[in-house]
């Protein structure tokens, strides 16, 4: 498939590197530089980025859902400042979008600025997640994506695609390289959530999940290489 416009979701984990936390400044380097490649091919690219590589759910059992999920969501806004500027030293031209409001931080997303951002050859990160606590980012990727009209949503894990079952407890488990939406929502396969699963299906957004670390993995996955699972819609 040949694509206009696409949304790329980044886990936090995997711009972590092998520190598994914080940022890893050549692995960011190494991303912004893919993705260049991509918008000089003429992509328009939406950006967002998980906050698991600083916050992941609640500190304890004891600790309210809500100011926990807030707490991530900043942790995005964290990890899209730091991108954005490794993608402007890179040579793009880069905004950050969020549902509300953070100062000079960032600009209040709106969709029509947003697709005509993307149509001017900038990057559009979008930040703080759907603005509401209880929704992951993957929620915010679909969400974004269908707002958008992004052809596709390509997104880079830690983990090189889709799986039958855990492999790092089952050596023997299965990589699909291509399976359906429904899929991943009747098997509860867990690799996005469910309710982002069912919000793509129902607007029939497709899916690309692929190994952030391999190399060139962005551009192969924009190039229609074989790479990762491709999720249909």
């Amino acid at each position: 498939m040949k694509y206009k416009r696409i949304l790329l979701k980044l886990s936090g984990e995997a711009l972590a590197g092998d520190k598994g936390h914080g940022f890893s400044e050549d692995e960011v380097k190494r991303v912004a530089g893919e993705v260049k490649k991509v918008v000089d091919k003429g992509i328009q690219v939406g950006v967002v980025i998980g906050g698991g590589n600083f916050w992941r759910g609640r500190s304890s059992n004891d600790m309210d859902r809500v100011k926990a999920d807030q707490i991530g969501m900043l942790a995005t806004v964290m990890n899209c400042i730091y991108a954005a500027d490794g993608f402007r030293r890179a040579g793009m031209k880069c905004r950050i979008m969020t549902p509300y409001a953070i100062g000079d931080v960032s600009e209040l997303y709106v969709r029509d600025k947003a697709i005509e951002a993307m149509e001017g050859g900038e990057v559009v990160f979008f930040a703080a997640g759907t603005g509401h606590p209880y929704f992951s980012t993957d929620m915010a990727a679909v969400l974004r994506a269908i707002e958008t009209n992004c052809d596709a949503i390509l997104s880079a894990k830690a983990i090189d695609g889709v799986y039958d079952s855990d492999p790092k407890v089952n050596p023997d488990a299965k990589k699909f390289d291509e399976m359906e939406m429904s899929d991943i929502v009747d098997k509860k396969l867990g690799v996005i959530d469910l309710a982002s699963a069912v919000l793509a299906m129902e607007n029939h957004m497709p899916m690309l999940l692929f190994g952030l670390a391999e190399e060139d993995s962005i551009i192969k996955a924009v190039s229609g290489e074989k790479i990762g699972t491709i999720v249909n819609a």
